[in-house]
Order: C-alpha cells, then structure tokens, then sequence
C-alpha cells in the first residue's frame, strides 16, 4: 500500500471508519517497539484460534490471508501451540484494554500500524502495553529449559498473539 492511501473499514465491528498511511508498510521497529512477527506471518503461524480477523480481509493485503489458519468457529487446533490463550473480547473491554479507534483490540491497531496508519496517542498507549508483555517471556526464560518449546505452552501462544518470539 501506498503512503496517502485512505482506507474505509465496514465490517462486522465497525463501519464508516477511514484512517491514512502515513507511515511505509512494515516500517514499526523503533528503540520501544520491536514485534517479532508481522500479521501475515503470526495469521499464518496460527492465532486467536483461527477467528480474529474473518469478517474484515478486506481492509488487510489480501497477501496476508493467502496461508493464514481461519475459521468460521473458534478452533484451539488452529492456534501454533495447540491450545487456548485468549480471553473474550468482552473480558478485555471490562478491563479498559480496547481502545477506540481499534474495537477489536491490540491486534487490529498493530495490524493498521504495520499497514502505516499513526495516531500518537494510541500509538503510544498500544506500545506501552506491548511493552509491558514482555514479563511472559521473561518467566519462560526462569521457568522452562531452553530446548523445551513445549514449557508453558500458554505462555507462548500469548506473546506469539503480542508479535513476540514465543520460542525464546
């Protein structure tokens, strides 16, 4: 995509909503922020159970949904270790963790940030909380040997859905 390209979302969770590419496709890393994966390689790897993103392909690069593991229904086989790592998206609205414009959560605003779209605020906010992510993988390394994939397999299908390395 293209800077300058403005991009109208209309899917199940929200409609009307244009943001703009302001920023390269793929050009996230800074000092704070460094996510292992981008969203066609963690769609691809097995995430969210298959189900996060089906109703809106049509605001991603269609690129990214070529291998990605979907489905229709929730299914924990999709996911790259095989089992449940998530809570509900109401779980995660009664907590105060979704963030407009991002209905679906830290997901989607990477997935809009990956593709180029910058809000600061948000942008901010969001990173803070990629950040603060990183204890997970900080208890895998003091609780699992280095060639166990397997240790806390929950563990390391949530920072894999955070974009970080879960074979750390």
């Amino acid at each position: 995509m293209t800077l300058g390209t403005i991009i109208t979302v209309n899917d199940r969770m929200q409609s009307g909503y244009s943001y703009e590419l302001t920023a390269k496709t793929g050009d996230v890393q800074t000092d704070e922020f460094k996510p292992h994966f981008s969203p066609a390689q963690m769609l691809e790897m097995g995430v969210f159970e298959g189900k996060y993103c089906n109703d809106c392909t049509d605001e991603f690069p269609e690129s990214w949904f070529a291998n990605a593991k979907t489905s229709d229904t929730p299914d924990v086989s999709l996911n790259y270790f095989g089992i449940k790592s998530r809570q509900p998206l109401s779980v995660w609205q009664q907590k105060g963790w979704v963030f407009e414009p991002d209905p679906r959560g830290w997901f989607q605003w990477y997935c809009r940030y990956y593709l180029g779209r910058r809000l600061a605020q948000v942008d901010q906010l969001q990173i803070k909380r990629w950040r603060g992510f990183a204890r997970h993988a900080g208890q895998i390394r003091a609780n699992c040997e280095p060639a166990d994939i397997f240790c806390r397999p929950r563990q390391r299908q949530a920072l894999l859905q955070w974009s970080y390395d879960p074979l750390i």
